[in-house]
């Protein structure tokens, strides 16, 4: 199997998850190259062939020209699927390639389910369908954080440089505009202690905001806790919320769903308190309570406070 991945840069620098792509392309055992729009110094530490252009000459953004340019790649890779993250940047281009090459597509993989299978999503998130593409090719966008290499990227691909005659520009590309920040900026913290689905009820929210003020920190919740209106979205960590790094990282009954881990997963340390002994946020964790979280947090938080 053939699989071209279509990294991301934006702003000055590769997206890193555009690594997320070489770890889907290894879970299928597959032959993977990659083509990226950068400036020619822009050089991912990867194994495989490289299909740059110039961003310089076709925009960092211009949908019509990335098209023709992956459109290019492909014609010289024939891959058997086309693989992008599932970023602002995956959601437009896909769709388009999809028409463009008659293949069908599937939105924001989350695992490979074999057969030829993909996982998705559904049911908001509670659930997971397994989709089977009718087409030879396929056009993917998977989710970010869904794949992770176990090991730090490593490697040097062979670069082949893409010239592709563009047409006049119809599209304009004007930058990057950033969100609006309302609310906590989670993004900024040092301390992030988050409470999930396993606190209860919203009155024992405020247990896990005593615990992220006493040790300087920030509240974080899941999707689950903000769902259900327990806190506001301004704390949401995950895809659908904000993406924190901070040095520690608290996790307070949260079962570890991608979506959320994907938020978080740059922590330099996370802790995690969960009944479940097997809940998916232990894999993830630096370190794993196995304890009731409305018991032992009320506990962490007087230590602390002595």
């Amino acid at each position: 199997m053939k699989v071209l991945l279509v990294g991301e840069y934006r702003e000055g620098k590769l997206r890193e998850e555009s690594y997320d792509l070489v770890a889907f392309a290894d879970s299928l055992g597959a032959q993977r190259s990659m083509v990226l729009v950068a400036p020619a110094g822009t050089v991912p530490t990867v194994d495989g062939t490289l299909y740059i252009a110039d961003a310089a000459q076709c925009g960092e953004y211009n949908p019509e020209h990335h098209k023709r340019i992956i459109l290019a790649a492909v014609e010289r890779e024939d891959p058997d699927c086309i693989a992008f993250v599932h970023s602002s940047y995956g959601w437009d281009l896909a769709p388009r390639l999809a028409v463009a090459l008659g293949a069908a597509q599937v939105s924001e993989v989350v695992a490979v389910a074999g057969d030829g299978a993909y996982e998705v999503n559904c049911c908001n998130a509670k659930l997971r369908r397994a989709v089977t593409p009718k087409t030879p090719r396929t056009i993917l966008t998977i989710q970010a954080g869904a794949f992770s290499l176990e090991r730090e990227p490593a490697g040097m691909p062979a670069i082949v440089p893409l010239d592709v005659p563009l047409e006049p520009d119809r599209i304009q590309f004007d930058g990057y505009e950033a969100a609006e920040k309302k609310g906590v900026d989670l993004g900024r913290a040092e301390i992030v202690v988050s409470a999930g689905r396993g606190v209860g009820k919203k009155e024992n929210v405020g247990v896990i905001a005593e615990l992220a003020k006493v040790l300087g920190g920030e509240l974080g919740a899941s999707r689950p806790v903000v769902d259900a209106k327990w806190v506001d979205h301004s704390h949401q960590v995950g895809t659908t919320g904000q993406v924190v790094s901070p040095k520690l990282y608290v996790a307070c009954g949260i079962s570890g769903a991608i979506q959320h881990v994907a938020g978080m997963k740059k922590a330099d340390f996370v802790v995690a308190i969960n009944k479940d002994r097997d809940a998916p946020i232990g894999e993830v964790a630096d370190v794993l309570v196995v304890a009731d979280v409305m018991q032992f947090v009320p506990a962490l938080t007087a230590r602390v406070m002595r």
